[in-house]
């Protein structure tokens, strides 16, 4: 009998939100166990008010719980709640101890992971599917029939009211069509050019008569700043204005979103609003595409591609055609296949 449940991701906000649907299935197939979520303070704000999670834990890793002793002051902490089973998608060495230290008798990872020797059972982690069926597959001991998939987030109504004042004091209406753009991304070579992000939000204003809206974090906002400067027409920039689920609120009034390979493409999944993807150094073999249908992806097929799984600071062959080559008209030709469709 299983009940108490853990599931540790510690790693980035995307990472984060494609576990929504493996919360959700264990939920399913658990419906009374106490299902808790491990995670860093950065990525909070993801699962909060998940209606299928009974407690977060918050492991600032990196920041005043860092260091050998505050690692087993967490072990100890997760001891205390007694858990039966750890889904780890997790693929590094820290979780798996975390779970195997805290003797959780059932611990399920990837085969891939740096600390699969201290599971219980290894799950082949299948490097051309989606992250979302990877994480699903920790379940497949237990069920193989986990039809609804869709990442999930769960912004409540203040979030909307704040979106809304924030929207309306920026000068954007409630029957405006809006485009929100995520130009940011933490390696450089996963980021379009600036100038091409103001070039399609031109075209964008003047051609097809919306509103462009920037959205990101607070260290994306200086990008933000640089592009609109760049630009002849106005935009509104929100980005660093926002906690992630108003982000999502946001996003929930856009009618398409253009981002490149960063999390602002999940939060959109989990919205259900149509994504255009501007994939460069890194492909969408890798398992982090748009999930779900009515996306599209821009790329360029090279021998180059992919240099890396997580993007690097710059191009290692000092060319960078994987971004340079991607036009901004075949961007904003893609936008408007999305907003047609949503008209």
């Amino acid at each position: 009998m299983i009940n108490r449940i853990l599931i540790i991701q510690t790693a980035f906000l995307g990472d984060v939100i494609l576990c929504t649907p493996l919360l959700k299935a264990t939920r399913k197939l658990f419906p009374h166990s106490f299902i808790s979520f491990l995670l860093i303070p950065e990525t909070k704000n993801v699962v909060e008010n998940n209606p299928h999670l009974d407690e977060i834990m918050v492991y600032d890793k990196k920041g005043k719980e860092k260091g050998l002793r505050n690692f087993f002051k967490m072990i100890e902490k997760i001891k205390t709640r007694n858990f039966d089973l750890a889904l780890i998608p997790h693929r590094y060495l820290r979780s798996a101890l975390l779970a195997r230290f805290a003797k959780i008798s059932q611990r399920i990872g990837f085969d891939k992971s740096t600390g699969s020797f201290l599971f219980t059972k290894k799950v082949t982690y299948q490097n051309n599917s989606h992250e979302v069926d990877r994480n699903l597959s920790l379940l497949n001991d237990f069920s193989r029939d986990l039809l609804d998939n869709t990442p999930e987030l769960f912004p409540e109504s203040k979030d909307y009211s704040y979106v809304s004042q924030l929207l309306r004091e920026s000068g954007v209406k409630e029957n405006d069509k809006i485009v929100g753009i995520a130009p940011g991304s933490v390696w450089a070579t996963k980021r379009w050019l600036p100038e091409r992000f103001a070039e399609v939000s031109d075209l964008l204003i003047k051609k097809a008569g919306t509103k462009v809206i920037f959205l990101g974090s607070r260290e994306d906002e200086k990008l933000c700043l640089e592009i609109a400067n760049l630009m002849k027409e106005k935009s509104v920039i929100l980005a660093g204005k926002t906690t992630i689920l108003q982000s999502a609120a946001i996003i929930s009034k856009c009618k398409a979103i253009l981002s490149n390979d960063s999390a602002p493409v999940h939060i959109a999944s989990a919205m259900k609003k149509p994504v255009v993807a501007i994939f460069g150094s890194t492909i969408p073999e890798f398992g982090f595409a748009p999930y779900g249908e009515g996306n599209l992806i821009v790329e360029k097929k090279m021998d180059c591609r992919p240099c890396g799984i997580h993007g690097k600071d710059k191009c290692p062959k000092k060319h960078f055609k994987c971004m340079t080559e991607i036009t901004t008209k075949e961007v904003f030709e893609a936008l408007l296949t999305k907003l047609s469709i949503q008209e």
